[in-house]
């Protein structure tokens, strides 16, 4: 039974590469509480500033992404993750030590957050591509099994450990422990013994590369089915963070929650996350993947509604009113996500997946900026809780081109489908 259990986490190289991940991971998740905190509430950043916060971060996935997948493919991948690991480390510091003099400022948090963007592209693209080397092809999805739970854990308990920290130590403080966890997920990478074989590119790899990006997107937006999944899948995430930015001012600001209640409320993604992915299954038995896809994408957008009415209950009721509905938000967004997915993979040809799937990150990521100016925007021209709902019924339209596509009605893709 403990052979069972235990499975690769009695593997030398996988348990340390899996270890280092599940401890940045954490890091993270602490993060990602206490830096929108800190801009919120000891900057005092306006909605407008919130939202570029949001958007320089996530930038990078839309300027690098491409760049550094070809990085990747040509050096060895274990040296760039701990130096991605070291850099956001040594970056996060400036954060305390500003405060500490009083020099802190948003453009200074601004230029922190694209640059630990910048090595999360890195360090994500090397991670996912690391993993079969670490493994054999038959252990991959029990790797990968292993690593997601890893994930969805963090987001279950890290951001309340968030919330705490931050109640008790404050949010700068809070920092110095994801730059510990950053360090020791670099001390954990360099333990792993496995040697990596660099593979020699041909010259002119670059204009390869585009011609077959271009073939990709060509093939993306000429079917019917991944086209209207791109298009509802875009206007999914353009509305979705038209809202984050704005959502935790509003938390923190107009509903005035102590940290650790906001740690309680993000941490229901993560328990969405693991909810979803019970749900997807089932659901695309019982409604075919058509239904599922549009009905989730909608629920998404609905229960997004049910914030402002907070405004109007006591501390207690509110917070478990947020927390059931980000609870339900996450979990219909991981629905969407296997299903769609796993039609964009039936429906590809094998020679065409990786473009396929270059081309909706692509698009996919790239409007988040997008999306996150808007909002910041928004909530200066109109009020928090207007853009809230602005972004929650943007999020039910996403549904739209998909329910008036030939997806709709579709219950089993077929190799029809590809056309």
């Amino acid at each position: 039974m403990s052979r069972v259990s235990l499975g690769l986490l009695k593997h030398h190289d996988f348990r340390n590469f899996w270890l280092g991940h599940t401890i940045s991971s954490f890091g993270v998740q602490i993060t990602t509480v206490a830096i929108p905190l800190i801009a919120a509430l000891t900057l005092q950043a306006s909605p407008l500033q919130m939202g570029i916060l949001t958007a320089v971060e996530f930038l990078p996935f839309l300027l690098i992404s491409l760049f550094v997948g070809v990085w990747v493919d040509r050096k060895p991948k274990r040296p760039m993750m701990i130096m991605s690991d070291i850099i956001r480390a040594i970056v996060l510091i400036g954060i305390p030590i500003g405060l500490f003099f009083d020099i802190l400022s948003m453009p200074m948090l601004y230029i922190i957050a694209a640059v630990v963007g910048i090595n999360t592209v890195v360090f994500e693209i090397a991670h996912v591509s690391y993993l079969p080397i670490v493994v054999k092809k038959d252990e991959l999805v029990e790797g990968n099994s292993k690593l997601e739970f890893s994930s969805s854990s963090a987001t279950v308990v890290g951001q309340s450990i968030g919330g705490v920290l931050i109640q008790v130590f404050s949010a700068p403080i809070s920092i110095l422990f994801n730059v510990g966890t950053y360090l020791l997920s670099a001390v954990y990478l360099s333990f792993i013994k496995k040697k990596e074989e660099i593979v020699v590119v041909p010259e002119g790899t670059e204009q390869n590369l585009w011609v077959d990006i271009r073939e990709g997107a060509s093939f993306v937006f000429r079917n019917n089915a991944l086209r209207a999944i791109l298009i509802g899948t875009v206007i999914f995430n353009l509305f979705t963070y038209v809202i984050e930015p704005i959502f935790i001012l509003y938390i923190s600001r107009t509903l005035a929650l102590p940290p650790i209640y906001i740690g309680l409320i993000f941490s229901m993604s993560g328990v969405g996350a693991l909810l979803g992915a019970f749900l997807a299954g089932p659901m695309v038995k019982k409604f075919g993947i058509g239904k599922t896809l549009v009905s989730s994408l909608f629920l998404a957008g609905f229960v997004s509604l049910i914030i402002p009415i907070a405004t109007l209950l006591p501390l207690l009721p509110a917070v478990l009113l947020i927390m059931v509905m980000y609870m339900i938000d996450a979990a219909m967004v991981i629905v969407y996500n296997i299903n769609q997915r796993s039609l964009r993979q039936a429906i590809t040809p094998h020679q065409l997946q990786g473009r396929m799937n270059a081309c909706m990150r692509m698009f996919g990521m790239g409007v988040v900026p997008i999306g996150a100016l808007l909002g910041g925007w928004l909530g200066t021209a109109i009020g928090t809780t207007p853009t809230l709902i602005v972004g929650a019924i943007g999020l039910m339209c996403s549904s739209i081109f998909i329910m008036f596509s030939s997806i709709r009605t579709l219950s089993v893709p077929t190799e029809s489908d590809v056309e």
